[in-house]
Order: structure tokens, then C-alpha cells, then sequence
């Protein structure tokens, strides 16, 4: 197994952190060989190798800690069988214990530190060392040693997988929140897009209308003609307006914490996108003679802005079918709350379905209207009416979420 070995942000290099451990293995061994605590054993010069040996294990412990765990092993046999000072079998082997817990071998390091601590007694009880003092303090201070070091490895291992499951987990987060970010920038411009289509749409059907209204009375009623194109260039000015504003925040950094009409710092006020503006958008259509009443009967504060915006551009783009294909003299629109239900209905006495298709064949007007009702949870309807006619019918909820 190879560990990665560059540095850690923050922290110092891995193969730096080895080399001194290596120094300091070395050294550990080397003081103990040379204090020969028993005194029964020759200093030789060889032992010193061995520490030299243990110590250059540990400084390539990252990038095979099986094979130094093994070496160590094999290594600790050899020194004791070759008759030199006795150094403990916990000094030279707890480095590579920690280690292959450390980077995940954990039933190597308990196999070899079960091997270790058996073999270590036989030759004990083999060299005549009492049996009292052996199981009573020396076998219970090597297994100690041993488990310690395999579980100091197993818990900085574990450590270092939390914090990285904690950065990927983090990570996670944050591709999540910058999608969400994305989707509702994305919901945002959609919605500008259909908006922008329903009032570019109506004030060009105002336009076409009012224009061949000009066309006809110049000449014979200039009068006629004037206000014509008075109406025309008041539509056109408010369109370009729209135009303007619409590109403007397309243009502008969108801001992705928060989504609706409330980020829209150039958007019109609320009035004139719901019902409470109504008046102003049959004005135009009334000024081609087109007969146009309004019946609201919606208290103020009972729709959320969102229903109360929809049900104003569903009423838009009805006017807008109407002007342009319905060939009507009349127009009634109605609303009214019900039992936490807005109902909206537009209703024209023209040419029905032989003008619009009731599956909007011949544009984007009914599929876009139903897409809105259907976005808040809300139908719509549409059809021939039974006197004639074209009706369009939306059930929207009063309150979203209620």
C-alpha cells in the first residue's frame, strides 16, 4: 500500500515528520543498547546496526508498512537470537504496530503484536524467567503496550476519515446550494421570459389594433387618428419600457440566496402586475371599442402575491387571444375567492375555437397560461361557450402551501 505523502495544508511535510521519527528510533534503541540494563550481554557494535536498521523501517513506514511491520518483526527475533542486550520488544515494535493501524491494517498489526508477545514469552519461560513475574507484570505490560499502539493508529486513522468525510460532506453541500442557486436563477429568467411575452404580446395586439384604426380614419377623422396613435405610441412606450427593465436584470449579477418578484429591484410595483390593475390593462383594449367589464371580487390581502400576479397575466393573455383572433365585440371578466379558491374567467362573445385552438395549436398563449396554473397548483380550462363564444377558466389556490 502507498500513502500519499504531500504535505497537508497547514501542516508539515509527512516525509519530514518520518525522518525525524526515524532519528529518534535510532537514538531510543542506540541509549538502551548502550545503558545494557541487564549487564549480561555484550555491547557489540553490530547491536548498533540493528538500531540503525529499526530506524530506517520507520522512515518508509508510510509506503509499505506491511513489509516494515514483518522486517520489524523478523528484525526483534534476530537481534534477541543473535545474543545482544535486551531492548524490550515494545521500543522496536510499537512504531510499526502504530503504523499499519495507522494506514489501515489493523489485523496485521494484531496478528504480528500477537505473534510478538507469544514467541517473547516461550523463549522467557524457555531462558527460566519465573512464571509469576512473567505473566503478572511482563506479559501484561507488552500486551499493553502492543493494544495501545494499535489503537492510537486505529484512532488517528479513524480522525483523519472524519475529517475528510466532513470535507467531502461539505464539499456536497456546497455543489448542492450552487445547483439550487443555479435553478433558481434559471426559474427566474423563465418566468421573465413569459411575462415579457405576455405583455409584449398584448401591447402589440393593442398596437396592430389602434394602427389599422389610424389607417382607416386618416384623412376622414383625424381626431380618431390622433387618439389611434396616441394609443399606439403609449403601448409602445410601455413595451419598450418593459423591454428595457426585463433587460436590465437579465444584464445585472442575479442574487442566488433568493428567488421571486422581491429580487427584482426594477420590476413594477405589485399593483400593476396583480388584479388590483386590471383597470389599466383593458384600458387599451376598451380605446378599440372592444366592450370589456370587470367584475373582481377579491378582498385585498386574501391572494399571495404570486396567485394574484398569475391570475393577472392568465387575464393578459386572454385579452391578448381575444384582440387578436376572437373578432368580439364583448369581453366579460370575472374573479372571486371561494373557499381559499380564486376562480378567474374570461369570456368573449367572438368566433370560439374557430379562431384559437382549445389546445393552443396556433401559438404558446394557452400552454404558457397552464403552465402557470399548473406551477401553483391550480387548472385551466378552456372552451367553446355555450352561447357563443370563448371561455378561459383558471382555479388557482388562495394561498400557496395552505
Amino acid at each position: 500500500m502507498v500513502t500519499d505523502v504531500t504535505r497537508a495544508p497547514g501542516g508539515a511535510d509527512p516525509r519530514v515528520v518520518d525522518l525525524v521519527l526515524a532519528i529518534a528510533m535510532t537514538l531510543a534503541i542506540g541509549v538502551v543498547i548502550a545503558a545494557n540494563f541487564e549487564g549480561a550481554r555484550s555491547s557489540s557494535p553490530a547491536a548498533y546496526l540493528f538500531a540503525v536498521g529499526f530506524g530506517v523501517l520507520v522512515a518508509v513506514r508510510r509506503r509499505a508498512p506491511r513489509t516494515m511491520l514483518v522486517l520489524t518483526l523478523l528484525g526483534i527475533f534476530a537481534y534477541y537470537a543473535l545474543g545482544f542486550p535486551v531492548i524490550g520488544i515494545a521500543l522496536p515494535a510499537v512504531a510499526a504496530l502504530y503504523s499499519a493501524a495507522e494506514l489501515g491494517f489493523t489485523w496485521w498489526a494484531a496478528g504480528a503484536g500477537t505473534v510478538l508477545v507469544a514467541v517473547s514469552g516461550y523463549f522467557r519461560i524457555v531462558d527460566g524467567q519465573p512464571t509469576a513475574y512473567l505473566y503478572g507484570y511482563e506479559l501484561v505490560t507488552n500486551v499493553a503496550l502492543v493494544a495501545a499502539a494499535i489503537a492510537l493508529g486505529v484512532a488517528v486513522r479513524l480522525t483523519r476519515q472524519a475529517r475528510a468525510d466532513a470535507e467531502r460532506v461539505r464539499v456536497l453541500a456546497a455543489a448542492e446550494q450552487s445547483l439550487a442557486a443555479e435553478q433558481r436563477i434559471q426559474a427566474e429568467r423563465m418566468h421573465l421570459a413569459r411575462d415579457l411575452h405576455d405583455v409584449v404580446g398584448h401591447n402589440l395586439s393593442v398596437v396592430a389594433l389602434h394602427a389599422g384604426v389610424a389607417s382607416e380614419a386618416v384623412g376622414r377623422d383625424d381626431a380618431a387618428a390622433r387618439a389611434a396613435l396616441e394609443h399606439v405610441r403609449t403601448a409602445t412606450s410601455g413595451t419598450l419600457h418593459e423591454l428595457r427593465a426585463t433587460v436590465k436584470l437579465l444584464r445585472r449579477p442575479v442574487d442566488s440566496t433568493a428567488s421571486g418578484p422581491a429580487n427584482r429591484r426594477d420590476a413594477p410595483p405589485a399593483a400593476s402586475t396583480g388584479l388590483a390593475g386590471l383597470d389599466a390593462l383593458v384600458g387599451p383594449a376598451r380605446a378599440t371599442g372592444l366592450d370589456v367589464e370587470v367584475d373582481v371580487d377579491v378582498p385585498p390581502g386574501t391572494l399571495d402575491a404570486t396567485v394574484d400576479a398569475a391570475a393577472f397575466r392568465i387575464v393578459q393573455e386572454s385579452l391578448t387571444n381575444v384582440l387578436r383572433h376572437a373578432d368580439a365585440r364583448r369581453v366579460r371578466v370575472l374573479a372571486a375567492v371561494d373557499d381559499g379558491q380564486l376562480r378567474v374567467e374570461v369570456a368573449d362573445d367572438g368566433r370560439g375555437t374557430g379562431a384559437t385552438s382549445p389546445d393552443g395549436a396556433h401559438g404558446s398563449g394557452i400552454p404558457g397560461m397552464r403552465e402557470r396554473a399548473a406551477l401553483l397548483g391550480g387548472t385551466l380550462t378552456v372552451g367553446d361557450a355555450p352561447d357563443g363564444g370563448f371561455t378561459v377558466v383558471a382555479d388557482l389556490p388562495a394561498r400557496l402551501g395552505a
